[in-house]
């Protein structure tokens, strides 16, 4: 073990923002331990060729005892990653994978110091999401800030797509989302406010220096194009790919601030290595609202497509009007989102072209969130 850096246990390490964080630990000089289910909606081919060969990986369930307790041995650190993520109304894996998880490495820790062996855990930087703000924070030209509930389904059938004011039914102006809005509108975002809970309560109780991180719309290369939960640059690539147009849900004129995985790389370690940091939560976003719409366009401009996007008056259960993150928190730790959208987009799709992609995914992922009432025309009621 390096006597400089010492030892990341980093769950879900050959995932997305796993690996690109592994691979900022290693280029740092950390020694890395990989725990990653290779779930098979997200790895149907097993372990991917980019879980670097200086990296400990084992193969087990964070929320298995047995596996999780195994990958604690020598470690300083945890980021702790792994999750269950779709559109899919399987509410209880949420929980069972997200949240037991992070109450069984608490659990693991204590037990450690009740039978006189305690682990050496400096500090765990929890993974987070956006989610947990629901539909995030407005302002009311009439009665100020607002925190608002999901929009209706009923509201969603009609194609109103904007939030109102629930005091004066008028619409209003979406606001930078901070920190202390926490108002999760689906299963997901729970499962992550319930992390955040764990880690600020079971933190402070047993002195284990905590970070959240909650991240907002993550680009980048090694993103999974094989689970409906991967994200729009995912669905519009592979659309493109296959000479189909876009579909934007709603109007298309959703605010959304995109960021690339090296930048959120760059923020869990931030997090992990400053002393300072003892029970915080922290945006991770791209500062830059950016519509659905525009991001369309520039997707279909890299692939040098006529084709325009479709907005065929369709929504999707469980999907945000507007979230645009205040990040000024993590800025004062020196951090700043460094890759723009455009680099974005242009990352992705070189990515994408040298990948064997059939359009099998992308139609079954459809197929199965239509036959699951997630995706709905508008007039459907």
């Amino acid at each position: 073990m390096s006597a400089k850096r010492g030892r990341v246990l980093v769950t879900g390490g050959a995932g997305f923002i796993g690996s690109h964080t592994v691979d900022l630990l290693l280029e740092k000089g950390y020694d890395v331990r990989i725990l990653d289910s290779l779930q098979p909606r997200v790895h149907p081919r097993g372990k991917p060729p980019w879980v670097p060969p200086d990296a400990d990986f084992q193969q087990g369930d964070v929320a298995n005892p047995n596996d999780l307790r195994k990958s604690l041995d020598d470690v300083q650190y945890i980021i702790h990653l792994a999750a269950y993520q779709d559109y899919m109304p399987d509410f209880s894996t949420f929980v069972h994978t997200n949240t037991e998880s992070s109450a069984l490495l608490f659990e693991l820790i204590v037990a450690s110091r009740l039978a006189n062996k305690p682990l050496g855990v400096r500090k765990i930087v929890f993974a987070s999401s956006q989610s947990v703000c629901g539909e995030g924070l407005y302002r009311c030209a009439e009665h100020g800030t607002v925190t608002p509930a999901p929009r209706s389904v009923a509201q969603l059938q009609m194609g109103e797509w904007e939030l109102q004011c629930p005091q004066c039914h008028q619409a209003m102006k979406p606001e930078l989302i901070p920190e202390s809005v926490c108002s999760p509108g689906t299963t997901y975002g729970i499962s992550k406010y319930a992390i955040e809970l764990l880690a600020d309560r079971l933190g402070r109780r047993y002195e284990i220096p905590t970070a959240c991180m909650r991240y907002t719309y993550v680009q980048g290369t090694r993103n999974s194009f094989y689970n409906a939960y991967s994200g729009i640059a995912r669905i519009f690539a592979m659309r493109l790919m296959h000479r189909l147009a876009p579909i934007c849900f709603e109007d298309g004129q959703q605010l959304r601030d995109y960021i690339n995985v090296k930048d959120v790389a760059r923020a869990n370690v931030i997090a992990m290595e400053d002393e300072q940091i003892e029970h915080a939560v922290f945006n991770v976003g791209g500062k830059r609202p950016v519509t659905v719409l525009e991001f369309a366009r520039l997707m279909i401009a890299e692939f040098g497509s006529k084709l325009e996007p479709l907005v065929p008056g369709e929504f999707r259960l469980g999907d945000t009007r507007h979230t645009v993150s205040d990040v000024s928190r993590l800025e004062a730790l020196g951090w700043q989102p460094s890759v723009p959208v455009e680099q974005n987009v242009r990352e992705y799709v070189g990515w994408m072209r040298q990948q064997q992609v059939s359009d099998e995914f992308l139609r079954e992922a459809d197929r199965l969130m239509r036959s699951q009432g997630v995706i709905q025309p508008v007039g459907a009621a």
